[in-house]
């Protein structure tokens, strides 16, 4: 589907040009409409891929939507026919999978006992089910890829204990412990499987999760205290991060979390004009 050269840079950096290592490969985002997907979306097609965004509602993406490298398709993962269709759709567009980015997925708020079984079910259908039926739909055209890449959208929550956030950890966990069974089970197939660890992002569903909190506006700026950097995570930031494990120029790097975190998971600051000894 591509040729070996055409993962190089098309210019030098001193240029400042952009770098086209997708240049001839075709990629899947799911929750490719808002947000961090939508980043990763524009910043595949800005490099050089062919993207497809799946969603369940397309909304702006869309508007971006030309018949030879950006396509739309309307799927909800938590639909295992739905999913199929839509895989099939790319394919017929694009002529096979390179890289699929499994983005989709879903907040929640609560201990273990404010949440209910179907809470529960509802979080792991989205946040894990649904990586296992992208990836399960894709794997037969990315085994054909030389180039093959999954990157799985995982979060700090599946390493670090956050208070209120029980039912979504569990299935971040699951993300990250799955993200390294798929990775064994097809490095030898060519088909590299990594995933980011984001930590708390400036993102649509975040603010609809802050939303819900009794003060939205002292909710935000305790989740920026957090933040060792000062400030939440911009869904570019993990985009960037997301297509530097997609890349072909990190054709060694498989089995990987790559933590875009503002620090949260490995620094133990002191807060602002503390004494430091």
């Amino acid at each position: 589907m591509r040729n070996d050269d055409e993962c190089a840079m098309s210019a030098g950096d001193a240029t400042g040009a952009v770098l086209r290592d997708f240049a001839g490969l075709a990629a899947v985002v799911t929750g490719g409409a808002s947000g961090i997907g939508a980043a990763t979306a524009a910043l595949l097609a800005e490099r050089g891929a062919r993207v497809a965004v799946l969603d369940r509602a397309i909304g702006e993406a869309e508007r971006k939507n030309d018949s030879l490298s950006w396509i739309c398709v309307q799927a909800d993962v938590t639909d295992d026919e739905a999913v199929r269709a839509a895989i099939a759709a790319v394919v017929d567009a694009f002529g096979g999978i390179d890289v699929l980015v499994n983005n989709a997925g879903i907040g929640a708020i609560g201990t273990i006992e404010e949440n209910d079984d179907a809470e529960w079910q509802r979080v792991f259908d989205v946040n894990v089910l649904g990586i296992v039926r992208t990836s399960r739909a894709a794997l037969p055209h990315l085994r054909r890829s030389s180039r093959a890449a999954i990157v799985n959208t995982c979060s700090i929550a599946a390493t670090a204990g956050l208070p209120q956030r029980a039912a979504y950890s569990a299935a971040k966990g699951a993300v990250f412990s799955l993200t390294l069974a798929m990775a064994a089970d097809h490095v030898r197939e060519g088909v590299r499987v990594n995933c980011v660890n984001p930590g708390t992002a400036d993102t649509p569903w975040v603010s609809r999760l802050l939303d819900q909190s009794p003060d939205p506006a002292l909710e935000r700026a305790a989740l920026e205290a957090r933040q060792p950097i000062g400030r939440l995570v911009s869904a570019a930031e993990v985009a960037r991060a997301i297509a530097y494990l997609a890349s072909p120029l990190s054709g060694s790097t498989t089995g990987t979390s790559l933590a875009v975190d503002g620090g949260v998971a490995g620094l133990r600051v002191r807060p602002p004009g503390a004494a430091t000894r």
